[in-house]
């Protein structure tokens, strides 16, 4: 089997990998799983709730625009036809559970990964999407709270990655991303660019970034076809706990302090469980559809 990870690149990578970001390249642009047959074919049979098509506003305007919206009846060519010509980006959720074939591309991936980065936790619960964007699209300033690797395949983006530490991303923000997933809502500067690291992220080319670390993306003038993957590690899943219950202290008066151990830790977790067991941490909102790909006269 062909190696997909083409170059890990200089030896500090290893240490690197996990605590600061790193670009490394891979063969995936000329994998089959990724023509535009094979994707347009992929789009047509994919189950409706297993995907999101979003209409962003234009790369550069300071007022946040989401609508979401779905696909309709149009064929597989004519979605990917109508996001190149639009400002739209097409998220195929968690296409290792729709397709067995990304489910073996995803396993070999994180094979590479360790082979490269031995001494790395064991990762689990691993997921992957493709996203496909318009040129000029862009994605907000938000964080992920799993650990994620976003792996380029057609067109260039601009990435921007901000300090995972305060004014960028706040304790408080963490909490509440890691229970409610609502991550439209964190604030934003201008000035926060003065402090990013920018990567001009070519096809053929990964970009990994350390846990909770913000960032937002400006697509260039072509269509962008990019394959995302997450994960979780012990620590991560200790961290994903530990911040959901001290978010529920915190919204009932408390301010917790953030441990990854010991009996404080199995509290907040075992609090994290009973909310989550209960329902009270579904989607506040669901979101409304606002437009459909085959009515364009409802854009």
């Amino acid at each position: 089997m062909e190696r997909i990870l083409a170059q890990w690149g200089p030896s500090r990578n290893t240490e690197l990998f996990g605590n600061q970001p790193i670009c490394v390249q891979h063969r995936l642009p000329q994998h089959p799983l990724f023509s535009r047959d094979a994707l347009a074919e992929l789009i047509e049979r994919y189950p409706e709730d297993k995907y999101m098509l979003v209409n962003t506003g234009e790369r550069g305007s300071p007022r946040k625009l989401w609508r979401q919206g779905k696909i309709g009846t149009m064929p597989g060519h004519a979605v990917i036809d109508a996001v190149a010509k639009g400002r739209f980006w097409l998220n195929l959720l968690r296409v290792n559970e729709v397709d067995t074939r990304y489910q073996e591309l995803l396993d070999q991936l994180y094979a590479e990964i360790h082979a490269n980065v031995p001494t790395y936790p064991n990762t689990y619960k691993r997921i992957c999407g493709i996203l496909i964007s318009s040129p000029q699209a862009q994605v907000y300033y938000h964080f992920d709270t799993q650990g994620n690797n976003l792996w380029q395949i057609a067109g260039s983006k601009r990435v921007y990655l901000y300090p995972a530490t305060p004014p960028f991303v706040t304790d408080e923000l963490v909490e509440k991303i890691t229970l409610y997933h609502d991550e439209t809502s964190i604030p934003y500067q201008p000035w926060y660019d003065d402090y990013a690291t920018v990567f001009e992220l070519q096809p053929g080319q990964m970009l990994h970034w350390a846990l909770n670390a913000p960032h937002r993306i400006e697509n260039n003038d072509e269509l962008s076809i990019s394959l995302t993957t997450e994960y979780v590690t012990k620590e991560i899943r200790r961290h994903v706990l530990a911040t959901s219950g001290n978010g529920l202290l915190r919204e009932v008066g408390m301010k917790p302090g953030l441990t990854l151990g010991g009996p404080a830790f199995l509290a907040k977790a075992a609090l994290f469980a009973a909310a989550k067991k209960s329902g009270l941490l579904k989607a506040r909102q669901k979101p409304e559809i606002a437009f459909r790909l085959d009515q364009p006269a409802t854009m």
